[in-house]
């Protein structure tokens, strides 16, 4: 049997984020997989890390944010070894686009 590259394939995704107190750890060690034809939302509570997950898919984090992964991958793509703007010139958009809350609507 053939194995199924997964759509999107993430182990132990990290944010974290210098501050003058200290590191944040925004996302700790998050993992998921999603596969072509399946659906996957991400709950949580306020500040529990739903859109530092995101935003570091896309290669949107702010400046001073750092990302770790064991593995991060969209389809062929591996996310680690790419640049924020290799992502948002090669994957964002194109292969994968995230849509905005906003709360003023």
């Amino acid at each position: 049997m053939q194995k199924v590259t997964p759509l999107l394939d993430v182990q132990n995704l990290t944010v974290d984020i210098p501050t003058a107190n200290g590191t944040l750890h925004a996302v700790r060690g998050s993992s998921f997989t999603l596969n072509r034809g399946e659906a996957l939302g991400i709950v949580g509570e306020s500040g529990s890390g739903k859109s530092m997950t995101a935003l570091a898919l896309m290669g949107l984090l702010p400046a001073k944010a750092r990302r770790g992964a064991s593995v991060l991958r969209l389809g062929q793509h591996d996310l680690l070894a790419m640049t924020d703007g290799d992502i948002a010139r090669h994957v964002s958009g194109d292969r994968m686009s995230m849509i905005f809350q906003e709360p003023m609507t």
